[in-house]
């Protein structure tokens, strides 16, 4: 977890490189960190760096609001090619 996790910081901080700080908790979207704009480009760099395919039904707030979130979507997406 702690890797992807990593990923995901990096690209946040080179992405955003505003100087705001955030926990792995916050939701960044309420924090005006990030927007929906922004959601697109996270989701096409998920999909390219962790080879997976963010479906339409993935597309909920719910899954990229914060840092746990995103990791924890990764996380089960990455399962599911596993099992598939």
């Amino acid at each position: 977890m702690g890797d992807i996790k990593e990923q995901v910081t990096a690209y946040l901080q080179q992405s955003i490189n505003n100087g705001k700080v955030f926990t792995d908790t916050d939701d960044i979207f309420e924090l005006g960190i990030v927007n929906s704009l922004f959601a697109m480009q996270l989701i096409t760099f998920m999909e390219k760096k962790f080879s997976l395919t963010v479906e339409n039904e993935d597309l909920e707030i719910s899954n990229f609001n914060t840092l746990n979130n995103i990791t924890s979507f990764i996380q089960r997406k990455l399962k599911e090619r596993v099992t598939a």
